[in-house]
């Protein structure tokens, strides 16, 4: 019967997408990971794949489509032997294909899911569906070839139906009954679709400013997200700073001669190398602090994953450097310009921007010398980092001199971390930045 193809989450914060391209055409025979589209999420634009074979029987959105809510459906997949009057007999309830999950970074222990998105509801025995065994052709041809009883596998799609990939499991499975799946913890709420529109209504707005000349500009997904969940994290996260002074004239000189004896291999150091390390190295002295709110518990990390905020066109990304605390500096410099390159080019994939539990947002390379950052959900914290400046301080013997401050604040949720545990987390980066050679230690 027909199935029809839906409009895939292919990030963990997309609503809605644009349609940018079709790789193919009505009539055209697909199969199981070809390309037959291009969607632009709210981050980048991803290739999207079949997960079935078939033929193109009808496209439902045309290409250049802005605005498709996620699960609507975008085509319709014929089997072999169907034709396209077919598809005026299918009903609302018809099986779906699957919109594919957005792949997540390998991780040691499984983490729940983005808040942004409900759990999906578990898939009924395929016997169960009123005497029906709903299976794709390819996976009815697969368990015909290896003597698998269908009515006897689970199927991973909409409404229960059997895909390739039920097959491949099943014959992977081993012969006793696999152990209960651990019960993840229930996703928070999606942000309230309010947020967009808080404050005045455009309308209201437009009137206002009738008389003055202006230009009117649309929201694009990045913004939407933006502004949806930072909306969020203002009004639910219960915020507070910490504020401190780092002097830099240690790690100055440091950076110095290293760039210099590095400079053969083409490796230049930055003071945001050294800070992305610092925390890292701060997130495992200090482990309560390295942590995120998920919704109903606090989860905490083993590895310092550390997600840096890069500025693109119209937003930002907040590529993750993973397990950072275990990297050297020229390992983290060159993971963090190539991140933040493919960043600008919006060519991250998902399981590179999504995850950490604490972020860097520095300001300084503009002249900022101090600024509140706003929390990232679910991280813990954030360290907003101005300039340096030059200063006129007291050292320790009671004499005025000249130093290089910078000035940082950790905003933090507190429903994570309290006041005396954010203070000994932000000591311990202040620490290292004023000693830095103890970071090669």
């Amino acid at each position: 019967m027909p199935t029809q193809i839906l409009m895939p989450a292919l990030s963990p914060t997309m609503e809605e997408g644009t349609l940018a391209k079709w790789h193919v055409k009505e009539g055209d025979t697909v199969s199981a990971g070809d390309v037959i589209a291009e969607i632009e999420t709210d981050k980048a634009t991803m290739e999207f794949e079949a997960v079935d074979e078939g033929i193109i029987g009808k496209i439902l959105v045309p290409e250049g489509t802005e605005g498709v809510k996620v699960n609507t459906p975008i085509a319709i997949l014929l089997e072999e032997g169907e034709r396209l009057e077919d598809i005026e007999n299918a009903t609302p309830t018809a099986p779906q294909q699957a919109a594919p999950e957005p792949q997540a970074a390998p991780e040691t222990k499984s983490a729940p899911e983005p808040a942004s998105r409900a759990p999906a509801a578990p898939a009924a025995p395929a016997a169960e569906k009123c005497g029906r065994i709903f299976a794709s052709p390819l996976a009815r041809r697969l368990a015909a070839e290896h003597g698998l009883d269908l009515s006897k596998i689970e199927g991973t799609g909409p409404h229960g139906r059997i895909v390739k990939a039920d097959i491949e499991a099943a014959l992977a499975a081993p012969k006793p009954a696999a152990a209960p799946v651990a019960e993840k913890p229930a996703a928070a709420p999606a942000a309230p679709a309010a947020a967009l529109s808080a404050g005045p209504s455009a309308e209201t707005v437009m009137k206002m400013f009738a008389d003055r000349p202006f230009e009117e500009v649309k929201l694009d997904g990045m913004r939407k997200t933006i502004a949806a969940r930072l909306t969020e994290a203002k009004q639910t996260i219960p915020h507070f700073y910490l504020r401190r002074e780092i002097r830099l004239d240690a790690l100055m000189k440091f950076r110095a001669q290293l760039n210099a004896e590095l400079a053969e291999r083409g490796v230049k150091l930055s003071v945001n190398d050294f800070i992305i390390k610092a925390a890292a190295l701060a997130l495992q002295e200090v482990p309560d602090a390295n942590a995120v709110w998920a919704g109903d518990r606090i989860l905490k990390l083993k590895p310092s994953d550390v997600a840096v905020a890069v500025a693109v066109e119209g937003g930002l990304f907040t590529p993750v450097l993973k397990d950072a605390h275990l990297k050297s500096l020229s390992a983290l410099s060159a993971e963090m310009k190539d991140l933040a390159t493919r960043a600008r080019e919006r060519k991250l994939a998902p399981h590179e921007y999504v995850g950490g539990s604490f972020a860097i947002s520095n300001l300084g390379m503009y002249g900022i010398e101090s600024f509140d950052a706003v929390i990232n959900p679910p991280h813990g914290s954030i360290l907003a980092v101005g300039a340096g400046v030059r200063k006129p301080v007291v050292n320790d013997a009671g004499e005025v001199e000249v130093a290089t401050m910078m000035s940082v604040t950790l905003s933090v949720d507190h429903r994570v971390i309290d006041g005396a545990l954010g203070a000994r987390f932000l000591e311990a980066i202040k620490r290292h930045l004023e000693h830095p050679l103890g970071m090669l230690a």
